[in-house]
This record gives C-alpha cells, structure tokens and sequence, in this order.
C-alpha cells in the first residue's frame, strides 16, 4: 500500500467569500472516504460514483471501499469513455440514474476520471435537484491541472464544444499523481499540451519548469507532483479574480486568457465529430496556430514563436491536421464561445506570460488561413 502523501491548494472565490480544497500528492485514493466525510459532513448518507469502464477497473473498486469504510452508500453509473459521449444522452442518463439511486440534496456525486467525466459529472450535479455537491476526482494529467479547477461543467452538442453547461464548483478536487502510472502515452501528451498552454499565459518561471520536465525521459508521477500544484496554482489564481469570465473583461488577468489554443482547438474536434483527437492534443494543434497568428500580427516576435512551437514538440507527437478541410475549421469558429457581438475573441500571445485579447474585427482571415497553412506544413 502507497503511503498516503498530500498538500494542496485553496481555490478562493472572491464573490461569496468561499473556497475548495485540492488535494494533491501519492496514495490520496486510500483516504477519499474520509477526505469526503470531512467536506460534506455528517448528512450525507448517499453518494454516486460516476466513471468509465476502464477507469473503474483500475481504480473503482478502491475508491467504493474507502468511500463505504467511511459510511457512504454507494453506487456506480458507467458513461462511455471519449469526448464524442460528453452529450446530452449520456448527461440524462446520469440524471435518470441519481433519481433511481434516489439522491437528495444533502447526498453527492464523486467523479471519477478524466476531464469528459468531470465536465458531465459536474453539470449533472449542477442541474440536479438544482444542485446538489460533487468531488472531483481526476485521473488523467490534463485534467488534474485543468478542467477540475474552476468550477466549468458541460456537455458537447451539434451546434458546439462546452456550448451548453454552468459554474458550479466541486466541495473539493483530489489529485493522486499514482493514477498517472496507468496513463497511455497520448493521455500524456494531452496533458502535456494544456500545461504549456497553461505555462505560457503564466510567465516564464512556470513556463522554464515545464519544458525542464517534458525534457526528462524518464518521467515517474513523483515528478509531477511540484508542476501539477503550480499549475493549478496558476489556474486558480486567474479564477478567484474572474470566476464566471465576465464577457465585458479584456485585460490579461480575465479567465478568458485560459482559451489560449482552445479556439482552432475547439474547431478541429467539432468538425472531427469529437472522435479524432484528444481534447489536448487539439489544443496543441491551437496553441501552434495562436503562436503564428500572433506572430503574423506582429504582435509577437520570431523567438517567442520559436520557443512555444518547440516546446508543443516537446509535448508528443500530433495527430495530423492535413486531412481536414480548412475552409470547415474556419466556419467552426462561429461555434467557438468566446463570440461577443458575432465575433470571436482571440487568445493571442505578445510572449511568455504576456496574453493578449484581440477582436475579430483586428484579425484578418487572410492571417488566419495563413496561420492555418504554416502550422499544416
């Protein structure tokens, strides 16, 4: 058994004067039950695990017994496992699921998985009742740094990626770094992709510690531990000042800036039907774009172009974009959430640690197709 090792770090919210704990560090899965007890209290009595099949197998059994050890009922709902299965059938199939499981509002819902699990656990709990509590519990790198923190729920749709969800934040977030023992190699590189994303909106102390670990060939989850808290401490900095991106901010510090790469992101999973690419790896496809259309509107320079490009490589291998249609990426933009008065606001980069919030109206679609050339080449 893996001796049990955390620290942490204090989500705050500025409005309500509130906060969450994540929890991160080695054998965290052994103590969840009492992690849980001690956020939720004694009233709660039920709580629903959502997973997928292959991440249950591995982890679920363990999780169930110390939830159960610490006086939970318990019971599992398996969705599908990918992006295409974050929708509206699996979302009410989970809803239908607490109803049978009869959950009340002081009961909760644990998610365990990835970053498709979090988002639909999350708006599941959200809407249910008309909220009711839910742990995250990620298992994937991308989304213990990113998608568990702050409190974004949602679901894909025909119409968009995240289109249609709330805030609603966990009561708490438990990162065990042993999970990632089990993470395929793309999983990894997915996650790799959102901590440069992550690493170059914050500035170059973070960004010089990423690279030095995706640098390193022998990479264990110890090694994760130091880089998973800064960047969560990064993201949670940019929440507490921004917590449900106010669509009037433009300055640096807006939660919009976390969009950096998520635009073209966006766009070549919807017109990929959700089915091609990891969400990650589509974002490394995007933080490429941002950089060369940054550069194109000379508002960075060839350097920094250069060395965010080369850590993206760093990340892992891509799958390749030159099967897709670029006149279907553009029209995908419409799409794209960050649109305020029919056009789309773009995440660029003046260098590391320096975003910037362009409008549409500045960015030319003859820089975009351009930008889209350079990076398929």
């Amino acid at each position: 058994m893996i001796e049990p090792m955390k620290n942490g770090v204090r989500v705050n919210h500025r409005e309500t004067a509130s906060h969450y704990m994540v929890e991160i560090g080695s054998g965290l899965l052994e103590g969840i039950g009492e992690s849980a007890r001690s956020v939720l209290g004694d009233a709660t009595r039920k709580i629903v695990i959502v997973s997928n099949k292959k991440v249950f197998g591995l982890y679920g059994g363990r999780v169930q017994k110390n939830l159960k050890r610490a006086g939970f009922e318990t019971s599992v709902c398996l969705i599908g496992d990918g992006e295409r299965f974050k929708n509206f059938r699996s979302l009410e199939k989970a809803l239908a699921f607490f109803s049978e499981s009869k959950l009340t509002r002081t009961d909760a819902i644990v998610a365990l998985g990835g970053g498709v699990v979090g988002d639909l656990t999350g708006f599941a709990a959200a809407v249910y009742l008309r909220g009711i509590s839910f742990l995250q519990v990620p298992t994937t790198l991308l989304s213990m740094i990113d998608s568990s923190v702050g409190g974004k729920t949602g679901v894909n749709s025909s119409f968009g990626k995240n289109l249609v969800g709330s805030f609603h934040r966990p009561s708490r977030v438990v990162v065990d770094v042993e999970t990632l023992r089990t993470l395929p190699k793309r999983e990894l590189t997915a996650g790799f992709c959102e901590a440069v994303k992550q690493a170059a909106l914050s500035g170059p102390k973070l960004f010089d510690k990423t690279a030095k670990l995706l640098s390193r060939r022998d990479i264990e989850p110890d090694h994760f531990s130091g880089l998973i808290k800064d960047q969560i401490a990064f993201k949670a900095s940019i929440v507490a000042g921004d917590e449900t991106e106010d669509i009037t901010r433009t300055d640096p510090k807006s939660r919009k800036i976390l969009n950096f790469g998520h635009t073209l992101g966006h766009a070549l999973e919807k017109v990929t039907n959700y089915r091609y690419f990891k969400h990650g790896e589509a974002v490394g496809w995007g933080i490429l774009f941002a950089a060369h259309l940054s550069k194109k509107l000379d508002i960075c320079d060839q350097y920094e172009l250069n060395l965010l490009c080369d850590v993206v490589r760093m990340a892992g291998r891509l799958p390749t974009i030159d099967n897709i249609d670029p006149q279907k990426i553009v029209e995908a933009f419409q799409f794209d959430k960050k649109v305020v008065g029919r056009q789309p606001q773009w995440i660029l980069l003046e260098g590391i640690g320096r975003p910037v919030i362009v409008p549409g109206s500045q960015v030319p679609i003859s820089a975009i197709k351009q930008s889209l050339r350079a990076i398929s080449q």
